[in-house]
């Protein structure tokens, strides 16, 4: 790209802070508006990006006004009334989406584009790792902070290779050009922006499309995806016990999870997991066969499973302790929160595990209400809070209640965000698993300190 100031509209979103620090990387001016000051915006404006955080056309730095020299990135969860957005859509000012940026690096590089309603995160940042940590290496675009390296943006001056997330959010990823394509899972959500499942699942089947030729794709065994590759792309399955790649002899306890990776070309012996949940056995088969299909050898990648860190908020343990194991989960659809659940009773079943969950969005809510409140009880005790409403505006009568009244287990409760800690300063507690996609996350260090002086 030729411009050499760019300015982010939401610049301290996950996706939008990799792009504009890789711009950064690329000598660019970056400036941007955010609504909140966070750890990601204070390390961009350290890094030389000049933010704002009130939506005041006064505030943005004269030098991105120029409308010849500047290209604006935005992405959709900030309002069309934005006053900044407004500006610069009736002053001609070029205009790309977060993924139309990002779309174009995907085309001049061989991209792993990891795509599905959940797992992408996860698997995105495995790939990267496991690329990272051989002698292939990768740039990578990630949706969550890698605890290997602490940043969610990895560049290479040796590696043609780029590994993004496919967000299927407002059709995002049709914007991508996959080298190899991975979709992890096609259940049902942002029907705010779909209408219906069978669109939602017809998104994926476009982006299946996008594949380059003599290219891979590699779906989940059962994803209800018909895939419309290119006759020259291979297609490849992929499952915990099923499909081209597949895990056996799984062995789960002591805190560790081990198991055999089976693939067209053979087994990979006692790979460890180094996050040890169950889920990320599956998700961990699906990033070994990317890295195989990109030249890892084998013991690279079993060398590199067993360093992995995990992203913040994945399965992320805050506190591991004989007497209190606490985690942090960023699940926020149905099978997510089932998912989450069962790795975590998986792993600790003799304990009892207190879930606090914190819905994200009006509409997520309302769509799903019965498989909500399905997922959450499988959990003996429940604590329930408001909804985190993002990008949205209330909905008559959808609020928290709705879940709850469903909601069968045994102890259950529905608070608000700010009575949380001191409910927790009096709960017995053995494994505590905060989950959801919203503000929960503000709450965390407060949490692990309390529980913390329990401990000591």
């Amino acid at each position: 790209m030729n411009y050499k100031l760019i300015y982010f509209v939401g610049i301290g979103g996950i996706g939008m802070s990799n792009l504009a620090r890789y711009f950064l990387s690329q000598g660019k001016r970056v400036g941007g508006y955010d609504r909140v000051e966070t750890p990601l915006t204070q390390a961009l404006v350290a890094e030389g990006a000049q933010i704002h955080y009130h939506d005041d056309l006064k505030l943005v730095p004269a030098e991105f006004l120029d409308k010849e020299n500047t290209l604006i990135v935005y992405t959709p969860a900030v309002p069309a009334s934005h006053a900044g957005l407004r500006y610069f859509r009736e002053n001609g000012f070029t205009m790309m989406k977060r993924a139309q940026a990002l779309g174009e690096i995907t085309r001049t590089s061989d991209a792993v584009c990891v795509a599905g309603t959940h797992g992408k995160t996860t698997v995105s940042s495995m790939i990267a790792h496991l690329l990272r940590q051989s002698s292939v290496d990768c740039n990578a675009f990630l949706g969550g902070i890698l605890k290997n390296y602490g940043t969610n943006l990895l560049l290479s001056d040796k590696s043609n290779i780029t590994v993004a997330e496919a967000d299927e959010y407002d059709r995002s990823f049709h914007w991508l050009r996959p080298w190899i394509a991975v979709i992890t899972s096609a259940d049902p959500d942002h029907l705010d922006i779909y209408g219906t499942p069978e669109a939602y699942r017809e998104s994926f089947e476009h982006f299946t499309s996008l594949i380059r030729p003599q290219g891979y794709l590699i779906v989940k065994k059962g994803a209800p995806v018909t895939p419309k590759t290119d006759e020259n792309v291979r297609t490849f399955t992929y499952s915990e016990s099923e499909g081209d790649f597949h895990a056996e002899n799984i062995r789960i306890g002591g805190g560790e999870i081990v198991f055999d990776y089976v693939s067209p070309w053979g087994k990979i012996a006692d790979v460890f997991l180094g996050v040890p949940v169950k889920i990320n056995i599956e998700n961990a088969v699906a990033a070994m066969a990317s890295a195989q299909l990109c030249g890892v050898a084998d013991e690279e990648i079993r060398a590199a499973m067993k360093t992995f860190g995990g992203a913040k908020r994945r399965f992320d343990f805050q506190l591991k302790t004989p007497e209190i194991v606490f985690i942090d989960d960023y699940a926020h659809h149905p099978k997510e929160l089932t998912a989450s659940i069962q790795s975590i009773q998986a792993l600790y079943p003799n304990k009892k595990v207190t879930g606090v969950f914190q819905p994200h969005l009006y509409t997520r809510t309302r769509d799903f209400v019965d498989e909500f409140a399905q997922s959450l009880s499988l959990l003996n005790d429940v604590v329930l809070l408001d909804i985190y409403p993002a990008r949205e505006e209330p909905i008559e009568g959808v609020t928290s209640h709705l879940i709850f009244d469903k909601i069968t287990s045994k102890e259950k409760i529905l608070l608000k965000k700010a009575e949380l800690i001191n409910f927790l300063k009096t709960k017995e507690l053995e494994v505590l698993l905060t989950l959801g996609a919203g503000d929960i996350e503000q709450l965390l260090p407060e949490i692990k300190q309390l529980l913390e002086k329990r401990v000591i």
